[in-house]
């Protein structure tokens, strides 16, 4: 049995830190050639990115991808509109749950699966300020245990 190796791209750090997040998906993308080279090069910005879905298909918006220099005229839009691979089943369960419970989908991280490229998208629930102050606090009581703990 053959490992396939991932490569991480970009990293959405943000999600974290503004979201709880409850439950991951793995999923393709529907990309042009010039863009899977920028990718490659890791030219590439999960900043302000979300998805949603439209018409029962799933779509990541706002992800910056910038133009492959060779590419010359036909470079497309560095932000446009991307198509998310998934299963139905898995975009309805996503829907009912972004409905229902007032949930959004969020993604985590890009990164090559062999020669693919993938994104890891997350349902999440927004934090409230003072739950991220509680994160904060924890945070900093468990290096002060771990630098105790190595005196």
């Amino acid at each position: 049995m053959s490992q396939i190796a991932i490569k991480n791209i970009a990293v959405n750090r943000k999600a974290k830190h503004d979201y709880h997040l409850l439950e991951t998906y793995e999923a393709g993308l529907e990309l042009f050639g010039m863009e899977v080279k920028s990718i490659r090069q890791n030219k590439v910005s999960l900043a302000d990115t979300y998805a949603q879905i439209i018409d029962g298909e799933a779509w990541l918006i706002g992800m910056h991808i910038s133009p492959y220099k060779q590419a010359g005229q036909f470079n497309v839009d560095p932000e446009r509109k991307r198509k998310l691979l998934l299963h139905k089943r898995e975009i309805r369960k996503i829907q009912y749950d972004i409905q229902q419970k007032g949930l959004t989908l969020v993604p985590t991280k890009l990164y090559l699966k062999g020669s693919l490229v993938k994104i890891e998208i997350a349902v999440a629930r927004g934090k409230k300020s003072y739950d991220k102050r509680q994160d904060l606090k924890t945070r900093e009581i468990e290096q002060q245990i771990r630098k105790r703990v190595e005196n």
